[in-house]
């Protein structure tokens, strides 16, 4: 590979990303005021509807997929519409974690060097990033190839209605930039994220009055309590596989011998080999008391995202591009998921952590630091160009 040097070409980038720094701020603010929870479809298809007209502003080519149940997603073309090249798929989504009437207690705000809001950093600048760098490579005339923007409205809630189409569109691309947030305040982009899947373990028991009929009893708490130290078992920290109880309920009163009880599991794997090997050992539970039933229901509902040979190259071009354009780009791993997971799961090269950096993501003090948006944005530009 060719390393970009420090060019007139580069230079001309960052130029423009650093003029357009506060038309970028006021889209951000815009998208973050335009409150949007992924469970409330009416509020994220307004979001839906505003992001598109700025994308028709734009020159996008704009296309809704309805939704019935979460929100609206939205897929803008940009460049050429005819080309012998594969497009470059844009990933995000506009669903945030917060609930309507955020706003109130944690308004849009610029403080400290720092933009602070509800869903500034997951993922709403990294929006406001992608289309102010196609802007740039429009006016440059330097948009030469396909470009697809998909905003997804369901990410933070499973992506189960977006999925498929995630899927489709990435399978023709020739590469995924997805638009969340870069890896802590060094700004890394992300090469490698751990498979995500659930589990819910439930026990019946039998109930009987714990003073009058004790040994009638056969408690489901008990027999959960066992099935716990089991289950905590098929962590193996060496293989990257980490297995948690998150919630556990059960029994009705104290001097009742729990008739039910079940357990909430988290589940992250760092290989998608290791799949098959976990759904196993859930499978293999048993009783330890026969009185008692257990049900095992869930598994993977998101591959892990590993660092593939063309994952790395493409971290590679952009650290060129970031060196060129004067600073050291880093890549990281993480434990989260996004919808770049189910794009490299299709052998699809995916770079991730392309939006913005910041702290504080689901946190009252979300934030991304405003030093590093021109030239990220300049870097995003680089990488479409």
């Amino acid at each position: 590979m060719i390393e970009p040097k420090a060019s007139y070409s580069t230079d001309t980038l960052l130029k423009a990303a650093r003029a357009r720094q506060k038309e970028l701020l006021g889209l951000v603010c815009a998208f973050v005021e335009i409150e949007s929870p992924s469970d409330h479809k009416p509020a994220v298809d307004r979001c839906v509807a505003f992001v598109a007209e700025q994308c028709r502003h734009r020159g996008g080519r704009v296309r809704l997929h309805r939704q019935k149940r979460f929100g609206d997603l939205l897929e803008a073309r940009f460049g050429p519409e005819k080309s012998t090249r594969k497009p470059i798929l844009l990933l995000g989504h506009l669903d945030t974690v917060w609930p309507l009437g955020t706003l109130k207690s944690m308004p849009f705000r610029i403080a400290k060097g720092r933009a602070w809001g509800p869903g500034v950093l997951d993922m709403k600048a990294g929006v406001a990033m992608a289309l102010t760098a196609l802007s740039i490579l429009d006016e440059q005339k330097r948009l030469r190839r396909p470009v697809i923007l998909l905003l997804n409205s369901d990410e933070e809630v499973g992506s189960t209605t977006s999925r498929p189409v995630t899927e489709r569109l990435a399978a023709k691309a020739e590469a995924v930039y997805v638009l969340e947030p870069a890896q802590g305040l060094e700004g890394a982009y992300k090469t490698a994220r751990k498979g995500i899947g659930n589990y819910r373990v439930s026990v019946k028991g039998v109930a009987a009055h714990s003073g009058v009929d004790f040994e009638r009893g056969h408690s489901a708490i008990t027999e959960l309590a066992r099935q716990a130290l089991r289950i905590t078992g098929f962590t193996d920290l060496k293989r990257g596989t980490t297995v948690n109880i998150g919630t556990i309920q059960g029994g009705t009163r104290s001097n009742v011998v729990a008739a039910e009880a079940h357990a909430e599991v988290d589940v992250r794997i760092a290989r998608a080999r290791d799949a098959a090997r976990l759904e196993k050992h859930f499978r293999s539970l048993r009783v330890f008391d026969n009185k008692c039933t257990l049900h095992v229901e869930g598994g993977l509902n998101r591959p892990p995202m590993e660092r593939t040979p063309g994952t790395v190259a493409l971290f590679r071009r952009a650290a060129a591009h970031a060196r060129a354009l004067g600073f050291d780009l880093q890549e990281a791993a993480t434990g989260g998921g996004s919808d770049g997971n189910f794009t490299s799961a299709l052998g699809v090269p995916t770079l991730d952590g392309m939006g913005a950096v910041g702290e504080g993501a689901h946190a009252a003090h979300e934030s991304i630091l405003l030093e590093h948006l021109a030239p990220r944005t300049a870097l995003l530009a680089a990488m479409l160009e």
